[in-house]
């Protein structure tokens, strides 16, 4: 611009140019209001004499809270894992030429996802009402070789894992349904053409490439089991909200206990948001680190493994 302006006889000033941010009042006001709302409300929770963070301070990490806090990850991990098999089962079923199986595989779906939660696990909490005895012999009242007492194994923690397990079976079928229908037939034509067979084809081909779509839904589900469990409370699953309430039932601050339990989910799921968030640039496309990239194409010898991990 400079030699422009020179060659022309005009100052260079006269080139300049100034860029100017319109005002935004209204989004400084927002700001502000966003501001002064949160100070305000952290500032009344905080003085609040009737919240006692005294007995919150004394029962975060408390003995029966911890042991409440271990059944909920596990009712979590659990639930989760066998809700995944669950899920991939019927999301086959769901996708097979057999009509019998699709039939089936969507009356599951249907059903347990109509039905609310809670109320499936009350009705396996008391499943003993409809079945006293669980036996395993010849059906259609042949003889039983082994016989239990529905009541000595359908427990509070059965029952929730039952529950919670069939449920989220139901939302993770259609969760890995639309993952494998996201991935190009193509590539199904490609397996098959150097001789893989069906289950080699989904384990190997598919899924893999599915799981860009599957991980983002999943770890929702992941997060709101965590929380979900919390309803296994009304049938004394012994979870971090059932010993809450326990506690609370005891000393009457129920504020104070169901502060202690929501600070506890917060660690969870905030825990659960990070893991989510590395799984998810693990599987997106062009997730691998530009140095890593740069090295690949520019360093001789690096090629194929580093652009895959």
């Amino acid at each position: 611009m400079k030699g422009s302006g020179a060659a022309s006889g005009v100052p260079d000033d006269e080139f300049a140019f100034r860029v100017t941010r319109r005002p935004r009042p209204a989004r400084w006001f927002a700001v502000l209001a966003a501001v002064l709302v949160t100070v305000w409300l952290g500032y009344t929770v905080v003085v609040n004499p009737n919240l006692h963070w005294d007995v919150i301070a004394d029962h975060q990490f408390d003995a029966v809270i911890l042991e409440g806090l271990w059944v909920t990850v596990q009712l979590t991990l659990v639930s989760m894992t066998a809700g995944i098999v669950i899920g991939v089962a019927v999301a086959v079923m769901q996708l097979s030429e057999n009509p019998v199986l699709r039939v089936t595989a969507s009356a599951y779906t249907w059903f347990f996802r109509g039905t609310p939660l809670l109320v499936q696990l009350i009705f396996w909490f008391n499943l003993a009402l409809l079945f006293p005895v669980i036996s395993i012999g010849v059906p259609f009242d042949g003889p039983k070789l082994v016989e239990w007492q529905t009541n000595a194994v359908i427990t509070g923690f059965v029952a929730a894992l039952l529950g919670l397990s069939i449920n989220e079976g139901a939302y993770l079928a259609e969760i890995v349904r639309a993952g494998i229908q996201s991935v190009d037939p193509g590539q199904r034509e490609a397996g098959a053409t150097l001789g893989m067979s069906n289950r080699q084809i989904l384990a190997r081909v598919i899924l893999p490439q599915a799981m860009r779509v599957i991980i983002p839904p999943f770890g929702n589900q992941f997060i709101s089991m965590l929380k979900t469990t919390s309803l296994v409370s009304v049938i004394a699953g012994a979870d971090l909200m059932t010993v809450s309430q326990h506690l609370y039932l005891a000393n009457f601050e129920v504020i104070a206990l169901l502060m202690v339990a929501s600070l506890w989910y917060l660690a969870l799921t905030t825990v659960a948001s990070v893991a989510q968030h590395f799984i998810e640039r693990r599987y997106s496309p062009g997730a691998a680190p530009l140095r890593r990239r740069m090295l690949t194409n520019l360093v001789p010898g690096r090629t194929g493994k580093g652009a895959a991990s």
